[in-house]
């Protein structure tokens, strides 16, 4: 029998391949074949002090390189990316299993964060006020914190950590990052992209790794800031032992993400934009939409339209021309979402489409896309982020109803409403307990000039991820009061008093 010998992933710590200090390895997949592709080296508590080490040294330097220079080094890194889509796209396809125009689609979501932090000379702009009091002028600005780290989920191997290490770079600080253990190779490709945009060696740092890698960043005295995209109960595990650490922390959680359709809307559009925001990337996003919330009249004929669409989709691996949707990312994740297909029959859901048993050629991690209609608040399928391939139908009589369901649950990342009605869409996102809507928007993710995040159960912390959030999440405020009294005054003029200085 034939040994094939497997590729070893290694960090990227001061600007260099490193080997981890201890001989623990995870699988990488590819979820298309089933078969293993690499071997990632995990990290030890050793291995997180070399990078936050590495990045404390680079911030002495960075954090006073000018912020024309800074923008200079983005600028390069932008083009870079740029240069370098189809590269990203199809390292992102084989480890995560996603279409490769959506992994395409993915980078250069990602790209336009970087584009945005290549402003950084017009974001970061302070104030000045002259003449508060009598000889004395005031002016503010913004300064980076020191090292900062981000603990990124899978299900976006490029986007989401460009969420956060072009803002916290641009704006001066030195970055550790800690990505998915499943599809970590395109982390390395983007450190490699960095150094050849002129970016210090040690500015920007990878480390892989599981639990311990994580722990080991939200214990580290020097890490000063902690950045988290994942599920919700790791998010509030991620913000409570980072903030007891003296940190700041901005930890975005899961999501239950409804779209309502209402009687008047245009059903085949709604249809179609459901499907792919259902199924796209085999569900997996934190922004899919998981429920579709069906008003009076819409029920039936938008579950007709749903079943065909559904069973339209080209499920086939993810660098294949023809694919629309692809496998999910491993087996467990596959076992996962098949058990939940099962809890949903066995409460009485009704599976119009049922996405198991689907079979392709190999041994890939593949789930059908699957519609359930009928379905309840009290079922797991409802309660649960399953983070795949199910889309739930739930049946009200009006729009009151459908807000009403959607402010109940606990998650609040994004919703969306499918109307012909400006009135119907303006008391929507009035009244709708959500971070992000959409109207006949079925994924409303905001551009890289707005900020990204929930509300409730899907955010831990005060800020939003990128955008003016994220200049002010990664930057510290000083406020400084001078005065110059005038050499050929009496110096009584300027006579200290006891009292509190009030603006005169």
């Amino acid at each position: 029998m034939t040994t094939i010998e497997l590729n070893t992933i290694e960090h990227r710590i001061g600007g260099e391949p490193t080997p981890a200090g201890s001989s623990r390895t995870a699988p990488v997949w590819n979820p298309a074949t089933g078969e293993q592709q690499a071997q990632l080296l995990l990290a030890e508590p050793d291995d997180v002090d070399r990078a936050v080490q590495a990045a404390r040294a680079a911030f002495e330097t960075w954090g006073e390189v000018s912020l024309t220079r800074r923008a200079r080094v983005m600028f390069a890194f932008r083009n870079l990316v740029e240069q370098h889509l189809d590269d990203l796209a199809r390292i992102v396809a084989s480890e995560h299993g996603k279409v490769l125009d959506d992994a395409k689609g993915e980078v250069i979501r990602g790209m336009e964060v970087v584009e945005y932090a290549c402003g950084l000379p017009q974001l970061l702009k302070g104030e000045y006020s002259d003449q508060v009091s009598t000889d004395v002028d005031a002016f503010s600005f913004r300064q980076p914190l020191g090292v900062c780290a981000g603990i990124t989920p899978f299900n976006f191997p490029v986007m989401v950590p460009m969420w956060m290490h072009p803002m916290a770079i641009a704006v001066g600080n030195t970055f550790v990052l800690k990505p998915s253990e499943r599809d970590p190779s395109a982390s390395n490709f983007i450190a490699e992209l960095y150094a050849e945009a002129g970016l210090p060696d040690g500015v920007f740092n990878v480390v892989h790794g599981d639990k311990v890698a994580v722990d080991a960043l939200l214990d580290h005295r020097d890490v000063a800031a902690v950045s988290f995209v994942g599920s919700t109960p790791i998010a509030r595990y991620v913000y409570e032992r980072g903030t007891a650490a003296g940190k700041r922390v901005q930890a975005l959680g899961g999501a239950k993400n409804h779209a309502v359709v209402m009687p008047d809307a245009d059903l085949d559009f709604a249809a179609n934009h459901l499907t792919a925001a259902g199924y796209g990337s085999a569900g997996q996003r934190c922004m899919a939409i998981s429920v579709a919330v069906a008003v009076g009249d819409a029920a039936d004929p938008l579950v007709e339209r749903l079943e065909r669409k559904a069973l339209e989709v080209k499920v086939v691996p993810g660098l294949a021309p023809t694919s629309e949707m692809g496998p999910v990312v491993t087996p467990q994740a596959r076992d996962r979402i098949v058990g939940y297909i099962e809890e949903g029959i066995d409460a009485g859901a009704v599976a119009v489409v049922d996405g198991r048993g689907l079979e392709r050629e190999g041994a890939g991690f593949w789930v059908g896309p699957t519609l359930f209609d009928r379905v309840t608040t009290d079922m797991s399928i409802y309660r649960d982020e399953i983070f795949g391939p199910v889309l739930c139908v739930v049946r009200v009589d009006s729009l009151a109803q459908a807000i009403e369901l959607i402010n109940s649950n606990s998650y609040a990342n994004g919703t969306a409403i499918f109307t012909g009605s400006g009135q119907s869409a303006r008391i929507f996102q009035r009244k709708v307990d959500v971070g992000m809507i959409g109207v006949n928007v079925p994924i409303p993710v905001p551009m890289a000039f707005y900020s990204f995040g929930g509300w409730k159960d899907s955010l831990f912390g005060d800020h939003h991820i990128h955008g003016p959030e994220g200049v002010r999440f990664y930057t510290q405020g000083k406020a400084i009061t001078t005065r110059w009294p005038q050499e050929t005054q009496d110096a009584s003029h300027h006579s200290g008093h006891m009292h509190f200085p009030t603006a005169v």
